[in-house]
C-alpha cells in the first residue's frame, strides 16, 4: 500500500487535557494507602562500606521497612542490572562490572542508592532515612576520563571498560600520510543532565500473585522482562504501565536500581509503595549525557576533497556501565561518523572509562550529536585553514545524488540524499548573502557577529520492527501501539495517520500505549524511531482490515472479491449503490456475529533505516566586554521525507534546538575533586529559557526515504544533532577575529570572557 499521511498541520489533541490540568502522570495514580519510599544515598564518591546501622530507622514512627543489600540477598534478589556491551577492537568483550540494586561492598558515586526506607508518610520516611549512619572508609576518587587511578572495579584495574575500533586503520594512516593537506583538532563535549520536567517516578503493588509497576518511562517491555528476571518472577506475573510522561529525552528509556528496590519492597510488604525523585535527587542519579574528548584529523587532496579521517575518542561511562552507555560513543557514534561526506577511508578508536561520577547513557541523539559535532567543527576549522568558505568545502565533499544507495565506512547504507539542494535552500532561508551587512552593523555597535553552519545526518535507532492492534468498538476504533509518547504528540499523529488510511474520523480513534497487559510487546520510544515503525506496521494492519472487510462485503452482496474496492474512505461494491465506511462495515460484522472481524493485529519490520538530514545556520552576537553570547538568527532546512503533521515536526525541531542550545551556551555538569556534584540544583545548573532563544525559521526540503512505504524519516532528535555544531561554529567565527583559535562549549559569559582575555595576552601572541 503506497500511501503516506496528508501532511496536515493538526494541533495536538492531547494538549487540551494537559492545558486544563487533566494530564494523568504516574505520581497522580498512586492507590489509596500507598506507602512512601525514600532512598538513602551515598554521601561520598568512593568508599568501602564497613557497616550500616539501620535499627534506629526501623524503629522510627511510621516505618514499615528498611531495605538494604543484605535484605535483598536474604530474599534471593542477587542479580545486577544489565548492560548492552560492545566488543573491543580485538574481538574480546568489554568489561561491564555487576551493578547492584543497592550498594553492597562499595559506593562508587555520590547519589548511589544504599537503602530504601518505606513509611506511612513522606516526612516519616525522610526522617527515618536520616537516622541511618553508614560507616564508609574513604577511597581515592578517580575523575579523569582515562586510565589509572584507584580502580572502581576489580575487573577493570586501569578503569578501562572497552577499546572499540571500526574502519581500516592502515588505509587511513596511508591516506593521511599522503594527503596534500591535513587538519587536526581536539574538541570536548560537556556532560549534561536531562532534567525532564517530570522526574523519575515509580509505584509498585503486589496482590499476592502479580506485581504491578507504574512508572514514568519510554517503554514498558524491557522493564517488564527485567522485573521478572531480577525479582525471580514469572514474566506473566509482572504488569508494567506508563501513563502520561513529562519528558524523557532518552534518560527514561533505561532501567534504574530504584525501580527494583521499590517493587521488592511492595512485594515484601503486600502494600503499594510509591517513590518520586526530587529534583536534586534526580540531578544526582538520573543517567547523564555526553562527556567525551575527541582528537581528529582530516586529510584533503589538492582539490580539497577528503581522503582520510581518523578519530580518537575517550568517553566517560560513570561509575558503572549503564544499560546502553557503552554504545553511545562506539557503535552509535560510528553510524554517522563520516556525516554526509564521501569519505572512503575513516577510522574510529574509542575508549570508555569508569569514573566516580553518575552514569552516562542516551540523551537526545545518543552518539549521533557527538559524532556530527566533531565532524562539523572539523569542517569549519578545515575551511579556515584551507582558505575556502564553510559552504564551499561542504559542497565539494557531499555524497553526490547518483551515488545512492551509499555504503558508509561506519557500516550504514544511506538510501537517498540531495545534500547540495538542501544546503542551497538553507542559504536562501538564512539570507546568507546579507550576513556581511549584518556583521558590519553589529561591529558598529561594538559587538562581534559570527555565522556558523552544520550539515547533519542521523541514523534512526532502535528495533526496526513494531506491532499494532486495531480494535473496532461501538462508533469508533482503538489503536494499541508499541511506542510511548514522552510529549511528542503520538496520540494525535497515530490517530491522524490511521484516519488518513481508513477514513475513520480522528475524533473516533482512541490511542492506547504503555500497558504490558494490553500490548504484548513493543520497542518503546527512542532514537527517532516511533513514527516510522508505527506507521509502517499500521499500514500492514490497514491492508489486513481492507482485505478481510472486502471478503466480508463480497459474501454479503454476492459478488466476487475483486468487485469490492476501498478508496481510503469508503468501500465500493460493483453493481451496488452501497458505499459503506470502514466503521459501518465493522458494525455490519458485529451484527452478523463476525467478531473475528473486529480486531486486527499486525507485526512488521522495516527493510532498512531512514536517515534524516539537514542544515542549521546560526548567527550569534558576542559582547566582548562581558562575554555574553546571544543567538540572533536561526534558520533550519530539514529533509525529513514525507510528513504526517508538519506542526508536530516543527515542535520537535524547536525542542531539540533548545536542548542543543542549552548544552552549547549554558549547561555543564561539574564535580569537585572529591566527586561531589557542584551543579546539583537549578540554582547552580543553568537551563535555557525563552529569552535565550530567537525565533526559528524552519523549512523542509523533502527527499522521500526509500526504506519505508511512507517515505518518512524520523525527526525527534534532529534539532539537537544539528544545533551543537552550528552554534559552536558561529561562536568560533565571532571570536576568531579576536584571536581565539579554540572555543569549546559551553559558551557561558565567564568562559567566553576568559577566552577573549587569554587571546589578548602577550603569551597568546607568542
Amino acid at each position: 500500500m503506497e500511501k503516506f499521511g496528508k501532511s496536515q498541520p493538526v494541533p495536538r489533541r492531547e494538549d487540551v487535557r494537559f492545558l486544563k490540568g487533566e494530564g494523568r502522570y504516574t505520581d497522580d495514580a498512586a492507590p489509596d494507602g500507598a506507602l512512601y519510599g525514600v532512598f538513602l544515598r551515598a554521601p561520598v564518591a568512593h568508599g568501602r562500606i564497613t557497616g550500616m546501622d539501620v535499627e534506629e530507622a526501623r524503629a522510627a514512627p511510621g516505618v514499615h521497612l528498611v531495605l538494604t543489600a543484605d535484605e535483598l540477598r536474604a530474599e534471593g534478589v542477587t542479580d545486577g542490572l544489565f548492560t548492552v556491551m560492545v566488543k573491543n577492537r580485538d574481538g574480546s568483550s568489554g568489561i561491564a562490572p555487576r551493578r547492584p540494586i543497592l550498594a553492597e561492598d562499595k559506593v562508587r558515586f555520590v547519589g548511589e542508592p544504599m537503602a530504601l526506607v518505606v513509611a506511612e508518610t513522606l516526612d516519616q520516611a525522610k526522617d527515618a532515612a536520616e537516622l541511618i549512619m553508614p560507616d564508609i572508609e574513604d577511597l581515592p576518587v578517580h575523575l579523569e576520563i582515562g586510565p589509572g587511578g584507584e580502580a572502581l572495579h576489580d575487573e577493570a584495574p586501569d578503569n578501562r571498560s572497552v577499546t572499540f575500533g571500526i574502519g581500516d586503520e592502515d588505509k587511513v594512516s596511508e591516506a593521511l600520510e599522503t594527503a596534500e593537506h591535513t587538519v587536526t583538532m581536539t574538541v570536548s563535549d560537556n556532560k549534561v543532565i536531562a532534567n525532564s520536567l517530570e522526574g523519575r517516578v515509580c509505584i509498585a503493588d503486589w496482590d499476592g500473585e502479580r506485581l504491578h509497576v507504574d512508572l514514568s518511562s519510554q517503554g514498558v517491555w524491557t522493564h517488564k522482562s527485567q522485573f521478572a528476571k531480577l525479582l525471580n518472577l514469572d514474566p506473566e506475573a509482572v504488569h508494567v504501565t506508563t501513563r502520561d510522561v513529562g519528558g524523557g529525552f532518552g534518560m527514561k528509556t533505561m532501567i534504574y536500581p530504584e525501580y527494583f528496590a521499590v517493587a521488592q519492597a511492595a512485594r515484601m510488604l503486600g502494600r503499594p509503595v510509591r517513590w518520586a525523585a526530587e529534583r536534586g535527587e534526580g540531578m544526582l542519579s538520573d543517567n547523564m549525557g555526553r562527556d567525551l574528548v575527541s582528537t581528529a584529523t582530516l586529510g584533503f587532496d589538492a582539490e580539497y576533497r577528503i581522503t582520510g579521517y581518523r578519530i580518537d575518542t575517550r568517553f566517560n561511562l560513570g561509575a558503572y556501565a549503564s544499560q546502553f552507555g557503552p554504545l553511545m560513543q562506539t557503535q552509535l557514534f560510528s553510524r554517522v561518523m563520516t556525516g554526509v561526506y564521501d569519505i572512503k577511508a575513516a577510522y574510529l578508536e574509542s575508549e570508555a572509562f569508569f569514573t566516580n561520577t553518575c552514569q552516562v547513557d542516551a540523551y537526545r541523539g545518543a552518539g549521533r550529536p557527538e559524532a556530527i559535532y566533531l565532524l562539523e567543527r572539523m569542517m569549519d576549522r578545515a575551511a579556515r585553514e584551507l582558505g575556502l568558505t564553510p559552504w564551499e568545502l561542504r559542497r565539494r565533499n557531499f555524497i553526490a545524488p547518483d551515488r545512492f544507495p551509499y555504503d558508509t565506512v561506519g557500516g550504514e547504507t544511506y538510501d537517498v540524499g540531495e545534500f547540495a539542494r538542501v544546503l542551497t535552500h538553507a542559504e536562501r532561508a538564512s539570507d546568507a548573502k546579507g550576513f556581511a551587512a549584518r556583521k558590519a552593523e553589529t561591529e558598529a555597535r561594538g559587538k562581534l557577529r559570527g555565522q556558523g553552519l552544520c550539515y547533519y545526518i542521523e541514523a534512526i535507532l532502535g528495533a526496526p520492527d513494531e506491532g499494532v492492534e486495531v480494535v473496532f468498538e461501538d462508533g469508533g476504533a482503538t489503536i494499541y501501539v508499541g511506542t510511548q509518547s514522552n510529549g511528542q504528540g503520538h496520540e494525535t499523529v497515530y490517530a491522524q495517520f490511521l484516519s488518513d488510511q481508513t477514513g475513520i474520523p480522528v475524533e473516533a480513534i482512541r490511542v492506547v500505549q504503555g500497558d504490558s497487559d494490553k500490548i504484548a510487546q513493543g520497542g518503546g520510544t527512542g532514537g527517532s524511531r516511533s513514527v516510522t515503525v508505527q506507521a509502517n506496521v499500521t499500514l500492514k494492519a490497514v491492508d489486513d482490515i481492507v482485505t478481510a472487510f472486502s471478503g466480508f462485503l463480497a459474501d454479503e452482496f454476492g459478488v466476487g472479491r475483486g468487485d469490492v474496492s476501498f478508496d481510503d474512505e469508503r468501500f465500493r461494491i460493483e453493481g451496488s449503490n452501497e458505499t459503506p465506511t470502514m466503521l459501518e462495515v465493522a458494525e455490519m460484522a458485529r451484527e452478523k456475529g463476525q467478531d473475528a472481524l473486529l480486531s486486527f493485529k499486525a507485526h512488521e519490520k522495516l527493510a532498512a533505516r531512514s536517515f534524516p538530514n539537514g542544515c542549521h545556520v546560526v548567527e550569534v552576537e558576542v559582547d566582548p566586554e562581558t562575554g555574553e553570547v546571544s543567538l540572533d538568527r536561526y534558520a533550519i532546512v530539514d529533509d525529513f521525507g514525507n510528513l504526517i503533521n508538519p506542526l508536530l515536526v516543527e515542535g520537535q525541531v524547536h525542542g531539540g534546538i533548545a536542548q542543543g542550545a542549552g548544552q552549547a551556551l549554558l549547561e555543564r555538569v561539574v564535580y569537585d575533586e572529591t566527586g561531589q556534584l557542584l551543579t546539583a540544583s537549578l540554582m547552580d545548573y543553568a537551563m535555557p529559557r525563552a529569552d535565550n532563544l530567537p525565533f526559528f525559521r524552519f523549512e523542509t526540503e523533502p527527499v522521500p526515504s526509500t526504506s519505508n512505504p511512507m517515505g518518512m524519516k524520523g525527526c525527534g532528535e534532529a534539532g539537537t544533532v544539528g544545533a551543537l555544531a552550528a552554534i559552536s561554529n558561529a561562536v568560533q567565527d565571532a571570536l576568531w577575529q579576536r584571536g581565539v583559535r579554540q572555543a569549546d562549549m559551553p559558551f557561558t559569559p565567564h568562559r567566553v570572557w576568559e577566552m577573549l582575555r587569554a587571546a589578548e595576552s602577550p603569551l597568546a601572541a607568542e
